[in-house]
């Protein structure tokens, strides 16, 4: 049977969420069986190549290819910020983890426009997609048109991989992690995950500097306060990235008077097993992200797999998973984007995004650490749920259903199958032979 060939530009060879997202979305495909695929790998920022060398992911080293293709294949899939998106195949599906403010930009809106099919992770992407409108004049009439989205768009959601993330209450095989973990002296740590991108104190898309703030202002002057466990990096995973992270932490340490709890970093690349070790370590004890948006969030569904309270910003894609009924989803406001913030045709200067509320955050913190048991007893329904509904699993049926009814009927290359010819038996060089004359069907003819 002559298989759809797909062929994704993506980066699944690097160390980056979009290349875990690249990983789980090619081998979904491959799972389906109805498709010859083939990758483009492409980098991801400063992110650097290698994963699948180093992870042993033969299966989709084998799949890789150049840039240059021999054939227009029948789906072409990108993978990436939706500007960059090209027409390449018959059929062509942008993928895309989508906007965490509230508009999109106008190059975004025109590149989408440019595919047959977008595929974003949350219901709020594809929401802001539909809702941006811009005012363009036409080039060639010099008139004002209505820049909108034409392209339809589908929601994917990125399914925990239930193999790597689940709750691991023997936690046998002990790393590094464990072992620091262990050596430090609180017993209640709140766990936060997130890049600290760019912007000024509190205005950076993870929150980060807003958590510590926030975190030493409700627990300071506490007698035995919890700790906070920070992972994350800035650009690389460099140890002049890791000082700068520690100056900045030491800055905000500095803003805040009193006697201050603990704040320990986690710096630098970490494997899928030594993340579910972390998360299960019983010193960990709970998430804490104050996000002011997200494409989808993957720390935060991985996390909630194993049975432990979440609290996070009530907004953009973490609503379509966490439940309210068993985690912490913070209130707040819309603000707009500050301008350290601020990146070309992603986050635009109109935009806005979320901003907790102050008094909700220390409540939420100081809840947690007292009735914890409460809040574990919630988490394990919530885990529940992330491990049933929002699974690699389930996610891979979801794909196959999207595409079952998106994509059209291509062309199937058939074998000819030629006449069959009543040719004249040939008899061996040397042999003697009479020529085989046609039958001619000749008057009869009498004698004079």
């Amino acid at each position: 049977m002559n298989k759809t060939t797909v062929v994704i530009s993506a980066p699944v060879d690097t160390y980056s969420g979009y290349g875990a997202r690249a990983r789980d979305f090619v081998k979904s495909l491959l799972i389906l069986g109805e498709y010859d695929v083939k990758i483009i790998p492409q980098r991801w920022g400063n992110t650097r190549f290698g994963y699948l060398q180093d992870h042993n992911e033969y299966d989709l080293q084998s799949l890789l290819i150049g840039g240059k293709l021999d054939q227009q294949p029948d789906v072409f899939i990108q993978h990436t910020v939706p500007n960059e998106f090209q027409r390449v195949g018959k059929y062509n599906i942008g993928l895309t983890a989508g906007i965490e403010t509230t508009i999109a930009s106008g190059p975004w809106i025109e590149g989408c426009n440019r595919m047959d099919l977008i595929l974003t992770s949350a219901e709020h992407a594809k929401e802001v997609f539909e809702k941006s409108i811009f005012s363009k004049q036409d080039p060639q009439s010099g008139q004002q048109a209505q820049l909108r989205l034409t392209t339809p768009v589908e929601v994917l959601f990125e399914g925990v991989d239930v193999s790597k993330y689940f709750p691991d209450t023997e936690r046998k095989n002990k790393t590094d992690i464990s072992t620091t973990l262990d050596s430090i002296d609180e017993n209640f740590c709140f766990l936060s995950v997130g890049h600290w991108l760019q912007g000024a104190l509190g205005e950076d898309r993870k929150n980060i500097g807003y958590t510590v703030k926030t975190f030493l202002e409700t627990f300071k002057n506490t007698k035995n306060p919890p700790a906070l466990v920070l992972k994350t990096q800035q650009a690389t995973s460099s140890i002049l990235d890791r000082e700068k992270i520690l100056d900045q932490i030491a800055e905000i340490r500095q803003t805040v008077k009193g006697a201050l709890p603990n704040v320990y970093l986690i710096h630098g690349e970490v494997s899928d097993s030594e993340i579910n070790e972390l998360y299960n370590h019983p010193k960990i004890k709970a998430f804490v992200t104050h996000t002011k948006g997200e494409g989808f969030g993957r720390p935060i569904l991985e996390f909630s797999a194993v049975n432990k309270p979440v609290i996070c910003s009530g907004w953009s894609a973490p609503v379509d998973y966490l439940d309210k009924e068993f985690c912490t989803l913070l209130p707040g406001t819309l603000k707009q984007v500050h301008p350290s913030a601020v990146q070309k045709d992603i986050i635009i200067p109109e935009s806005q995004w979320f901003q907790p509320d102050d008094a909700a955050v220390g409540k939420a913190y100081k809840d947690v650490f007292k009735n914890y048991e409460k809040y574990f007893k919630l988490a394990k329904r919530q885990g529940h749920k992330s491990r049933t509904d929002f699974s690699l699993v389930k996610m891979t049926e979801k794909l196959g259903e999207i595409l079952k009814n998106r994509l059209p009927e291509f062309p199937k290359q058939v074998q000819l199958q030629l006449p069959k010819l009543n040719l004249p038996k040939l008899k061996k060089v040397g042999e003697e032979t009479k020529p085989e004359l046609p039958k001619l069907n000749l008057p009869k003819l009498k004698k004079i």
